[in-house]
């Protein structure tokens, strides 16, 4: 007998350990199934290891060093005199983020009694999964089985990702030493956020946008800040960029990524995809075999760790026989550029386009107590109401801790809040989060902190 001819029968096999996959065979376990989760490579995938996380903390720490440079420093009374930095003691530091967060994923894995397998799956029947791995092959019959693959950056057959003149976003936050100068293409929060953590350390920086501004569908007063922070780092920007118009190495590329979905074997099962490439799923994140759901990248949706996580709830709280879909009315979007911008629901154009009339209201951040205090008044609050009603439609925010704010907004929108209602809380003081009141009384016509004639 070879190894692979005796099958292991388990309750729910889930394909992909990232935040989807993981965040599912968790949920699953914590009802009772009997798991198995495979992956080819460590905990977390690809947003873990390799591209949320340490582009987060290596955007932390190159904001830390240039805060030591700044001008700003000094009007606060504070004098920092021959501040340096390690780039190869950056990477280390972010690699144990990395490492400590992945191990914390095994452990939830393993507490929950979920069998780990490191390998690659692929479908021999819509009931069965052989896994390749370090220990061989192996087969798995499942009841149910979640897809959660992922994806990954989008080919350009004309410029293959060599790792040493074109990269991929991932393989830019792994460079060994720093280039004095790099051309980014791309025009997502990706891009954007690159750019930043270079430009802090010194690095010339190109942007090359392939649209006519930066960051499409998102507010232009917003927008405009960023770019300001942008160039205050010294980042040149393009716009109308093309990659073949673009000579200079090295080039990373930020175009996107594509559902993996190769190697699935999904002929095997006769599974659908959608426009996208990726696997088509309901809003119960079931494919057209109701035993198979997908759930993140490899859906072909918005790339984004927030999506995926919920995502791979559903599929398992729907596996357990709960009624729950995956349904959310906004989905908030966070740039950690300089200003941090965060915004949720619709732009004003965006919601004129989709019909509504809308009032809107605006406060700067120049007129907020705790801003000025964090000696920053770079940013702005702007909502976007229902004329009709007074419900909140939209937020965009942008200025310090503007990611972690937005959260308030995405609840009051999925909970159907109004102007009024938002205005009648009770707001700490000073505050960053008053930028959000007095945007919302702006809106009502009777803000206090601003002159309006």
């Amino acid at each position: 007998m070879v190894v692979g001819d005796v099958t292991t029968a388990v309750d729910v096999l889930v394909l992909g350990a990232g935040p989807g996959g993981y965040v599912a065979a968790i949920r699953a376990a914590q009802q009772g199934r009997h798991v198995t989760l495979v992956e080819p490579g460590p905990a977390g995938g690809t947003c873990l290891n390799r591209g949320c996380i340490p582009l987060k903390a290596l955007l932390s720490s190159t904001e830390r060093y240039a805060q030591t440079r700044s001008e700003e420093l000094a009007t606060l009374g504070i004098h920092a005199e021959a501040v340096s930095f390690d780039w190869t003691s950056m990477q280390a530091w972010k690699q144990s983020v990395v490492e400590r967060l992945s191990e914390g994923v095994r452990r939830l894995v393993a507490g929950n009694k979920i069998e780990y397998v490191t390998g690659t799956g692929w479908f021999m029947n819509t009931q069965e999964v052989r896994v390749e791995g370090e220990h061989g092959s192996h087969r798995f019959k499942f009841e149910q089985c979640v897809i959660a693959t992922g994806a990954t950056a989008t080919a350009v057959p004309a410029l293959p990702y060599d790792g040493t003149t074109v990269f991929t976003p991932e393989q830019a936050l792994a460079l060994s030493t720093l280039p004095a100068s790099l051309v980014i293409y791309g025009n997502d929060y990706i891009a954007l956020e690159l750019a930043t953590l270079y430009a802090r350390l010194g690095v010339k920086v190109r942007l090359a946008v392939p649209d006519e501004m930066l960051l499409t569908g998102i507010d232009a007063a917003a927008v405009r800040l960023v770019q300001a922070g942008l160039r205050k780092l010294g980042i040149q920007i393009t716009t109308k960029a093309t990659l073949a118009s673009i000579g200079e190495r090295p080039l990373v590329i930020a175009a996107g990524v594509r559902p993996n979905v190769q190697g699935l074997h999904l002929d095997a099962v006769s599974l659908k995809l959608n426009e996208q490439g990726g696997i088509a799923v309901n809003t119960m994140q079931q494919s057209n075999i109701p035993s198979i759901y997908a759930v993140g990248d490899c859906t072909g949706g918005r790339a984004l760790a927030s999506v995926a996580i919920k995502q791979g709830k559903v599929a398992a709280d729907v596996i357990g026989g709960q009624r729950v879909q995956f349904a959310p009315l906004v989905v908030p979007l966070v740039v950690h550029t300089t200003p941090e911008l965060a915004t949720v629901g619709y732009a004003m154009d965006a919601a004129m386009r989709a019909g509504y009339t809308v009032k809107t209201g605006r406060f700067p951040l120049a007129a907020n107590g705790r801003a000025l205090t964090l000696a920053t008044e770079s940013g702005v609050a702007l909502v976007v109401a229902d004329a009709s009603n007074d419900a909140l439609l939209g937020v965009t925010l942008v200025g310090p801790r503007a990611g972690d704010l937005i959260g308030q907004a995405a609840l009051a929108i999925e909970m159907g809040a109004t102007l009024t209602d938002l205005s009648e809380i009770l707001y700490a003081h000073p505050g960053l989060g008053e930028t959000l009141l007095e945007s919302t009384e702006s809106a009502l016509g009777r803000v206090v902190h601003l002159l309006t004639t």
